[in-house]
């Protein structure tokens, strides 16, 4: 019986529980290295037990003359990496999302502004041009649908909403005088002007 292609993985599994013991001996080293470069014990926690599960799947990458301690702490430092790198993609996310949120936040806040007079103006349009009004651009009913619901074909609904924004634009122009000309964007008038 040739036994010479049992022998290398023999020697891999004495070098694997060589390297396993030596990780499991230095394992405050390695989580005290990792802590003081995240800062948060639970953080580093997590990125050693990583760097320990590569460790495991790529011990055959250790040279017989290299230190498995020096080793692992290449892959200590790829871990990190790796870990920063996801934060960086997290934050980014985040900001983003924030970005996004805010960007709502302050379209409603400015609708709510903006809208104060225009919504109470609207009752002194003609009944046709505040009902569009209302169910397309307060209610967001499309156009289309809009249409079916009246009994207007959707080119004579497209019509009627464009004659109702100038009219609404007009009385709002008439109502609130300055503030109009500059957006309606910081009221002054807060809706008072619009029972004018």
């Amino acid at each position: 019986m040739d036994t010479s292609d049992e022998e290398p993985v023999e020697v891999t599994r004495a070098m694997d529980a060589e390297v396993a013991r030596l990780l499991v001996e230095n394992h405050r080293r390695f989580l005290a290295f990792v802590e003081r470069r995240i800062g948060r014990r639970d953080v580093a926690e997590d990125v050693l037990q990583d760097a320990f599960v590569r460790s495991l799947t790529r011990a055959d990458s250790l040279r017989d003359s290299e230190s498995a301690t020096a080793w692992f702490y290449r892959v200590l430092r790829n871990a990190l990496t790796d870990h920063h790198r996801r934060q960086g993609a997290r934050s980014r996310a985040l900001e983003a999302a924030s970005h996004e949120l805010g960007d709502a936040v302050m379209d409603e806040a400015l609708m709510n502004e903006v809208c104060a007079c225009a919504a109470a103006l609207i009752d002194t349009l003609k009944p046709e041009y505040a009902d569009a009004l209302r169910r397309v651009d307060l209610d967001e009913t499309s156009v289309q649908d809009y249409a079916v619901t009246s009994g207007i074909t959707a080119n004579n609904a497209s019509v009627r909403l464009h004659r109702a924004r100038e009219a609404l634009r007009k009385q709002v122009a008439r109502s609130c005088g300055t503030c109009a000309q500059h957006g309606c964007v910081y009221c002054t008038c807060k809706s008072s002007a619009c029972a004018h």
